[in-house]
């Protein structure tokens, strides 16, 4: 087995098939207040790790703000969403556990 590093830009995404990863990343950064993902669900859990920033994210019916240091875990089959708040930049990774992304957008 030979490992090498995947250069990947701040803000894209990965899906794990592409390099034998069981999981897929969404490399979040968003400059702009009220920007983020509209609501959805996926049949697996969804991690984000913020790095820097806030966002409001509403995960079944519950709203929390999360921000920089901060994990937010979204269960399989729960809608949710984020906007990012403030005029701070938001950079976080989005861990999806699928080695593909599927998404049922819901908005």
């Amino acid at each position: 087995m030979t490992i090498q590093p995947i250069d990947v830009a701040r803000d894209e995404d990965i899906e794990g098939f592409l390099f034998d990863s069981p999981v897929s990343i969404m490399r979040e950064y968003i400059t702009t207040p009220g920007r983020g993902a509209r609501l959805h669900r996926h049949p697996y859990v969804e991690t984000f790790i913020i790095r820097s920033g806030r966002a409001l994210f509403t995960v079944g019916e519950e709203q929390i703000v999360g921000v920089g240091g901060q994990i937010v875990v979204a269960p399989a089959l729960v809608a949710h969403r984020f906007e990012v708040l403030d005029a701070g930049t938001y950079e976080a990774t989005h861990v999806h556990a699928n080695e593909r992304f599927i998404t049922e957008w819901l908005e």
